[in-house]
């Protein structure tokens, strides 16, 4: 069989945290210059300016990321493993590391592992859509082998396994004529499936993002009631109809918006400033009892989650800016850019919230980051 293998340096996004992570000049022009180093295709050069420059600064979380892009590139999978894994360790908010460990375990055939990883990268940033990718062709090749299986195991099945199997052929073979596309994350095919691994013939679904709350349906505008008929029998002269009444003032409802907006805009800086003074209470309670936490998770699961990263942290800074709010009857959205910062690690990024007003209070419904 004839396996698809992508080059390394592609799907391991070597710029992810470079966007992320907050740095000074002279540090970026660190990371640029390694990055410029693993895209010539010179690993051993791009790992020992890592690893000088993080005998310097030992927890710069970029320059480890770096340094784990050029263990792989450089055919080091199980150093570039190690150092993945203590990324996640440390810095649980990056789904880039989970990533990157769920590509090198695919190398190796580890494909449970490789799985648990990217739902990992998914359940920490829902709209991460290279994690989603990757998902969806990991369960393609754990479907290839349990179609090879079946088929091993009973011949009688090849009628309804084969056409699935070359389908997954047909799918992959036509990834690799076109090739990989820049900056994207698929994993590498395992080096032991037992055939062409690719999608079956029904849609294996990646770990779901939460549910967007509904867009509310406007109620329909009451009309007047008509006039009551004049008896035709009656000489007396038509009583005049009721004056309609006039409707209310634009200025009332633009009042009424602005107060929505502002008590939204309110409910999110509390949110943020909870977060910052880990007050787990407050933080949790602006949470409303119909949120969606992200992944498969539970409610509990979430929230002891949630917990343990925020309490964890010496010191938590959370600063919105750019807040947009769009309010519909009690639901509203707020999109807004995110500045995060915990001990050594800074990421600023692009945060959605879905609320809904609920017994006097707006709470959030649905949170999401990218876009």
């Amino acid at each position: 069989m004839t396996h698809v293998r992508r080059t390394l340096p592609r799907f391991l996004r070597l710029l992810a945290l470079a966007t992320l992570v907050g740095t000074g000049l002279a540090h970026a022009n660190d990371y640029n210059e390694i990055t410029q180093l693993l895209k010539a295709g010179k690993p051993a050069d791009a790992l020992a300016k890592a690893d000088q420059r993080l005998a310097e600064t030992p927890r710069d979380p970029q320059l480890r990321f770096l340094r784990g892009v050029a263990q792989a590139d450089a055919g080091k999978h199980n150093e570039a493993i190690v150092t993945f894994t203590k990324l996640t360790e440390e810095y649980p908010e990056l789904p880039e590391p989970y990533n990157n460990l769920a590509v090198l375990y695919a190398g190796q055939n580890q494909l449970d592992k490789s799985r648990a990883a990217l739902e990992m990268a998914i359940r920490t940033n829902p709209s991460y859509a290279t994690a989603h990718e990757n998902l969806g062709d990991i369960y393609a090749k754990l479907a290839s082998q349990a179609y090879s299986k079946a088929l091993q195991l009973d011949a009688n099945t090849a009628n309804s396994v084969k056409p699935k199997l070359a389908m997954i052929r047909s799918l992959f073979s036509a990834d690799a004529g076109r090739g990989a596309r820049p900056g994207a994350a698929t994993p590498a095919a395992p080096t032991a499936a037992p055939a062409q691994p690719a999608k079956p013939s029904t849609t294996v679904a990646a770990a779901p993002a939460p549910t967007p709350a509904p867009t509310p349906t406007p109620a329909p505008q009451a009309s007047a009631a008509p006039a009551a008929p004049v008896p035709a029998a009656t000489a007396s002269p038509a009583p005049a109809a009721a004056p309609t009444p006039a409707p209310a003032p634009a200025s009332t409802k633009v009042a009424d918006d602005d107060t929505a907006e502002r008590e939204v805009k309110a409910a999110v800086e509390a949110w943020a400033a909870a977060w910052s003074a880990k007050d787990m209470k407050a933080y949790l309670g602006a949470y409303g009892k119909d949120f969606s936490p992200p992944g498969r998770q539970s409610r509990s699961a979430w929230e002891k989650e949630r917990e343990s990263r925020i309490v964890g942290k010496s010191r938590i800074s959370v600063k919105l800016s750019n807040l947009q709010v769009s309010v519909q009857g009690d639901k509203a959205t707020v999109r807004f850019q995110q500045a995060y910062s915990a001990d050594a690690l800074n990421v600023s990024s692009r945060k959605t919230l879905d609320l809904v007003q609920q017994q006097g209070r707006w709470t959030i419904v649905r949170e999401s980051t990218g876009g």
